[in-house]
């Protein structure tokens, strides 16, 4: 067997793992609230590569045979909370992310564009009602005037409050697993908590934690990786063609 020729595949692989992560990166570098997905990529030993002609297997004393393997990840460092002078914009200045209710259940975001649906709902501007402490939608009141929300979360209107938003963060956040729109629902074992003391910033909205000119960059060296791998196989499908004419 081929080890290298095998080498070489998993590393394209890798490469395209990599590249459809800085793609989604890329593509998502405007959405409010998106975190940046990684790739991680490590060595595997898979058998032994023997180097001496006279070496043998059951005595170790070949060389271990590495092999690349790559795991998805999400960095969820802050991006940069910036002003809109809109009174539906938040952001949330720390930890947490706000609660969503979708069909699957609650779920997690730090976009928080929100809407006033027809029947006073606050909503996301995906459609999603965002939740308050309760567990419950946040509706307000009519003529109650545009709503305020501290930087405690709660929802003023006037002289009464008609709620409170919830704000929680992950025990591990490793296990929150991404959806589309910017949404985490929790994994198993992400141990969603509520945050004690929130900072919520109206009038703000956080950017995406996402670099452009870091993608691009990635994107060149992801093309000239592959095309290095790509040569490899050429160069020895060619030496192996030729050992085979050779010995026939």
């Amino acid at each position: 067997m081929n080890v290298g020729l095998y080498q070489s595949a998993a590393s394209l692989s890798a490469l395209e793992r990599w590249q459809d992560a800085v793609s989604q990166n890329i593509t998502s570098s405007e959405m409010a609230g998106f975190k940046r997905r990684t790739v991680q990529v490590a060595s595997e030993s898979n058998g032994e590569v023997l180097v001496d002609p006279g070496a043998r297997p059951d005595r170790g004393e070949g060389m271990p045979a590495l092999f690349p393997q790559t795991r998805y990840a999400i960095s969820f460092l802050p991006g940069e909370n910036r002003p809109t002078g809109r009174n539906l914009d938040f952001a949330i200045s720390g930890e947490g992310f706000f609660n969503v209710r979708t069909e699957d259940g609650t779920a997690y975001t730090r976009c928080g564009q929100l809407q006033v649906r027809a029947d006073r709902t606050l909503i996301t501007s995906q459609g999603t009602e965002i939740l308050g402490e309760s567990g419950e939608p946040i509706q307000l009141q009519p003529q109650g005037g545009p709503p305020l929300i501290n930087e405690e979360g709660f929802v003023r209107q006037g002289d009464a409050i008609v709620g409170k938003i919830a704000v929680s963060k992950a025990t591990f956040p490793a296990r929150l697993v991404p959806l589309a729109g910017g949404l985490f629902m929790p994994g198993a074992g992400a141990g969603m908590v509520p945050v004690e003391k929130p900072v919520i910033l109206q009038g703000y909205q956080e950017s995406s934690n996402v670099a452009p000119l870091r993608e691009m960059v990635d994107l060149v060296n992801i093309a000239r990786a592959y095309e290095a791998n790509q040569k490899m196989i050429q160069s020895r499908d060619k030496i192996m063609e030729r050992t085979l004419e050779t010995l026939t």
